[in-house]
């Protein structure tokens, strides 16, 4: 195979991979990758201009590491001011209107400085037993994005002219993958989002909480949900406008974000299901630790509107096998109704009134008959049509 269908080869295999990632952190892994792969290097690094910091922060390094790097550093980031070669690009060429263009820099000296001067690139080189490396601009929706590096070991022939013309190539590949990954992360977003209150929306909570039982049944794990009612909202919105509802649904949206985060190190994800409805679903912290948080949504958010009625149903508690994320969601859902239908200024928590819990038997009557398909987790419908027949 010639060596221009081998590069043809690395610029396909370069884009799909890019096309195939699910992640940012997958489709910055492809771009370096694939980048090294096809210019047959040792190691490739993605970095990110952060023009606030003033700093090129590297988000991936691929192949082969060097002591003291990671492959999805933390804290690894460069002020641009020591590099003058950036400098010379984002405030010369670039804001001259050139084009991006990739440039080649190697072990045995200075490539753009006068004699005596050593690039930060350089002295990296030799520090980390590379040879020479290959620098790559990237330009994503026309602005300077940050850059490609692609490096061989010392010992390899010496990435030239002619690579750093096709390294050029490979970054409006890259450009154009990252471009296609802020897309989709986009859409991904609005997907999940609630749009007025910008908290996880009720498809965020069904996928969830499917997880959150997955790993329950394999790990043993805590799952526990809070469904909450805010009390008052039709009221507000027949007597003071949908404006001043909206209102109300934006600040519990805040209380709930809140409490949420008093739970630090697990994994808890605030929502609107709809309407007043509103839920916290988290993963890890033990039932009682859950049921204070709900205890102090209810009481942060008493002064809004009417207060709020709150259920909680965690596998922590004595509510019977967990098996579905129906069920779960139906315990909480009863125990929320519960809290409702008695004015219970606390959260009513399913399985702690005994054997003969009333939240129990209400959740478990109201299950599908025998023989008939249960209902999606996001259905609720059916069991708010039964529970309102029950009086």
């Amino acid at each position: 195979m010639g060596g221009e269908e081998v590069r043809l080869r690395g610029v396909v295999e370069l884009a799909q991979g890019m096309a195939a990632a699910r992640t940012p952190r997958d489709s910055w892994w492809a771009a370096a990758d694939g980048a090294r792969r096809a210019l047959v290097g040792d190691f490739a690094a993605l970095s990110v201009w952060e023009r606030d910091h003033g700093r090129l922060r590297v988000l991936v390094n691929a192949g082969r590491l060097a002591p003291g790097e990671e492959e999805f550093p933390a804290l690894e980031a460069y002020p641009v001011h020591e590099f003058p070669e950036i400098t010379e690009f984002l405030h010369g060429r670039w804001a001259g209107g050139g084009e991006p263009h990739a440039w080649v820099e190697t072990a045995d000296g200075p490539v753009f400085a006068g004699a005596g001067y050593y690039h930060q690139r350089v002295a990296a080189l030799r520090r980390r037993g590379r040879g020479s490396c290959v620098v790559a601009p990237l330009v994503l929706h026309g602005r300077a994005w940050g850059e490609l590096y692609v490096a061989r070991l010392a010992g390899c022939p010496d990435l030239v002219q002619a690579d750093a013309d096709f390294a050029t190539v490979l970054a409006a590949v890259v450009a154009a993958g990252l471009a296609q990954t802020e897309r989709l992360e986009e859409a991904r977003r609005l997907a999940f989002t609630d749009s007025l209150t910008g908290l996880a929306n009720r498809r965020a909570v069904d996928a969830g909480l499917d997880d959150a039982i997955d790993r329950h049944r394999a790990e043993g794990v805590v799952v526990s949900l809070v469904v909450c009612d805010l009390n008052g909202l039709k009221r507000v919105n027949d007597t003071q406008g949908h404006a001043v509802g909206d209102r109300l649904l934006e600040r519990f949206g805040s209380v709930l974000s809140v409490c949420g985060a008093m739970l630090p190190g697990t994994d808890t994800l605030a929502a609107r299901l709809g309407g007043d409805e509103f839920c916290l679903l988290t993963v890890g912290p033990p039932a009682d630790e859950v049921v204070r948080v709900a205890d102090e949504l209810c009481r942060r958010a008493a002064g809004l509107g009417d207060g709020v009625a709150c259920g909680v149903a965690s596998t922590g508690d004595p509510i019977g096998e967990v098996r579905s994320a129906r069920r779960l969601f139906r315990l909480a859902d009863a125990a929320q109704y519960r809290a409702k239908a008695a004015r219970s200024p606390g959260p009513v928590v399913a399985g702690r009134a005994g054997p003969d819990d009333p939240v129990l038997r209400l959740a478990d009557a109201a299950g599908p008959p025998a023989g008939e398909p249960a209902p999606p987790v996001g259905e609720r419908r059916r069991f708010r049509r039964w529970r309102e027949r029950q009086g």
